[in-house]
């Protein structure tokens, strides 16, 4: 098996919506270009853009790997934020801890994690209370 894989970075401003998602669009362009299939490429922004957006609501930012090798595509989301309390329940749809003044903006709907999962054939979350998240998800292909 082929081990070279191709990567791409990006740090997650966690100041700013208006950049968040911004990670997932480059990524989607990067991925047209060397010829991954457009239902790959769906699934691949959405589970990115949702974990962009918990970055931002929950973490202060973080940052953003994604590695493309012949079989999947993995994307590896790390932040410094307070942690996840609990895994099971924030994998509830509807459970939220984002703040009303993020709610009323329309995100913090308690979708992210649920998305992230739907979207991708596999997810791993660790997390440590008071250190921060990390999240790998594979897409394969």
């Amino acid at each position: 098996m082929n081990d070279e894989r191709l990567g791409f970075h990006f740090d997650v401003d966690g100041t700013n919506f208006t950049s968040a998602g911004q990670a997932s669009v480059e990524v989607k362009k990067n991925l047209r270009q060397i010829g991954i299939s457009p239902e790959i490429i769906r699934k691949v922004s959405i589970a990115m853009y949702e974990g962009e957006i918990n970055m931002v609501i929950h973490a202060g930012g973080g940052t953003a790997d994604v590695y493309v090798s012949e079989n999947c595509v993995e994307i590896v989301l790390r932040d410094e934020g307070p942690g996840i309390a609990n895994v099971d329940l924030a994998m509830q749809e509807g459970f939220s801890t984002a703040p009303d003044n993020i709610r009323s903006l329309g995100f913090g709907a308690g979708m992210g994690l649920p998305n992230m999962k739907r979207y991708t054939d596999e997810m791993k979350i660790e997390t440590q209370l008071g250190k921060g998240t990390c999240i790998t998800m594979r897409v394969f292909f």
